[in-house]
């Protein structure tokens, strides 16, 4: 007791412990006092830039394919199935009888030109567009409620692939390769596959680092346009071009060495080393006369009938390859930015939706089932989280006028499959008429935080300070859609 009441004890006590809060203030202030909230940034070895690295808890998926359809594809002709629509086709829509959208003027209420149809054991409604991707609707966990923040293309093609309707800001592959690295060290840790018809409006605003270090950016070539530039110049053997990289690789090592500290040198040497390596895995990941005739038939590589179709079969194909190989993150196509074009590269049904979703059905159909089942079948989906998406939605009325559904952000669907998600699944809702998201209303926020999670990462911990910044995918926003997790 008498311990207790010393006064000499009291006093240093007190003087100790003051000096311990100041401490931990000035810490806290000079942001060196790790927190529960405190940024994540991942320990990369300049030399190494792509290795393998821990994600901030255990993974449901190792690596993300996502299937982007470019235009913003109807949500009411493929997988929004709304009775409602077809009972009260060619009516106003009620209540917004004057409604303007990105084009104008809004026409009648307009059912599908497609009918809907239960799909597997769960009963999916899901339109005769898409048949083939409809008989794998028990694989799949639909998000009915997504809404977005612009009914245009580029910005909206890059707020789902960056987050920001801005340019400039590090797309999600970007992200997530800069987070986790890669399995295969041969390879891009994150690969763009194009169309074959072009480029997305947005172009390489959906592949890009923003202000991410620039090789995290995505490496765009598809099945019928490989990478440029890996073959060995014409006169030069295959045994003087390996002595000479083997040359060139002790050389740089020796530089290295005079500047130990320069982590730039070490990044730009262990570039070109990746670029030397694609000489040769580049070329043998896109060879696709390897495969069965049975496997082309099957993605309808082989239809001449269709030489579009038949092009983003093999693009299928080097997906399904890319991720065997172990490329964290795959970007996959289906549509094309041509001006003046009027959707027909492309899901931007305003004038003639019918006969436009007539051919672009077909060719998303077919190869991309064909692909997940493939996935299945070689046990790639347990660790694979494939998602499909699309710019923003569509309006359940005809433009005024034309033929065509106009632009709508208020209301669309994406859906996923494979690792960590439950199936089959239906999360959130549309109206009665496909209009507005009513039912567990999701952002994009949202949707990416939950891709992070599944993928081992904290959206709100994965920042980077750029400008005075603390940035992340998410921005300030989004909450992980716990419902649909597995």
């Amino acid at each position: 007791m008498t311990n207790l009441l010393n006064r000499r004890k009291f006093l240093a006590n007190t003087a100790t412990g003051l000096s311990g809060i100041a401490l931990t203030s000035l810490l806290q202030e000079q942001r060196l006092l790790a927190t529960p909230n405190d940024p994540i940034r991942p320990q990369i070895d300049p030399r190494k830039p792509f290795a393998s690295r821990k994600p901030h808890h255990p993974e449901a998926a190792k690596r993300v394919l996502v299937i982007f359809c470019s235009g913003a594809c109807s949500q009411l002709d493929t997988f929004d199935y709304k009775p409602e629509l077809i009972k009260q086709h060619g009516k106003p829509l009620p209540g917004a009888e004057d409604l303007l959208t990105f084009q104008g003027k809004q026409g009648m209420l307009t059912k599908s030109p497609w009918e809907f149809k239960p799909r597997g054991e769960s009963g999916k409604m899901i339109s005769e567009l898409v048949p083939q991707l409809g008989e794998l609707a028990d694989d799949m966990c639909f998000l009915h409620s997504l809404t977005g923040k612009t009914n245009t293309h580029g910005p909206g093609e890059n707020f789902m692939s960056t987050g920001y309707t801005l340019d400039g800001f590090p797309s999600m592959g970007a992200w997530t390769t800069w987070a986790l690295g890669t399995e295969n060290e041969n390879l891009p840790s994150y690969v763009a596959i194009s169309d074959p018809r072009g480029t997305p409006q947005s172009s390489v605003n959906n592949w890009g680092p923003g202000f991410l270090p620039a090789a995290y950016q995505g490496t765009e070539f598809n099945a019928t346009k490989p990478l440029g530039n890996l073959s060995i110049p014409d006169g030069v053997t295959a045994d003087t071009d390996k002595a000479t990289r083997n040359f060139l690789n002790r050389l740089n090592q020796q530089h290295l060495e005079k500047f130990p500290g320069d982590t730039e040198l070490a990044a730009r040497i262990s570039s070109y080393e990746l670029a030397a390596r694609m000489q040769l895995s580049v070329p043998e990941v896109t060879d696709l006369s390897t495969e069965s005739k049975s496997t082309l038939r099957e993605y309808g590589a082989d239809d001449v009938s269709n030489p579009i179709k038949a092009k983003f079969a093999s693009n299928c194909i080097l997906a399904r390859r890319l991720l065997e190989k172990g490329v964290r993150f795959v970007q996959l196509f289906n549509g094309a930015y041509q001006t003046g074009g009027e959707g027909v590269s492309n899901w931007d049904g305003h004038k003639s939706l019918a006969s436009q979703y007539s051919k672009h059905g077909p060719v998303l159909d077919q190869p991309c089932a064909a692909m997940l089942r493939d996935l299945k079948r070689r046990g790639l989906l347990k660790e694979t989280l494939v998602v499909w998406m699309t710019e923003f939605g569509r309006m359940p009325t005809f433009q005024a006028g034309a033929s065509g559904r106009d632009h709508n952000p208020d209301g669309f669907t994406a859906w996923m499959m494979g690792a960590g998600v439950k199936a089959p699944y239906s999360y959130g809702a549309t109206d009665e008429f496909g209009h507005k998201a009513v039912e567990n209303i999701t952002s994009v926020y949202d949707f990416h935080a939950t891709v992070l999670h599944l993928l081992g990462l904290d959206h709100k911990r994965l920042s980077y300070y750029h400008n005075g910044f603390e940035r992340r995918l998410t921005d300030v926003h989004g909450n992980v859609i716990k419902p649909i997790l597995a």
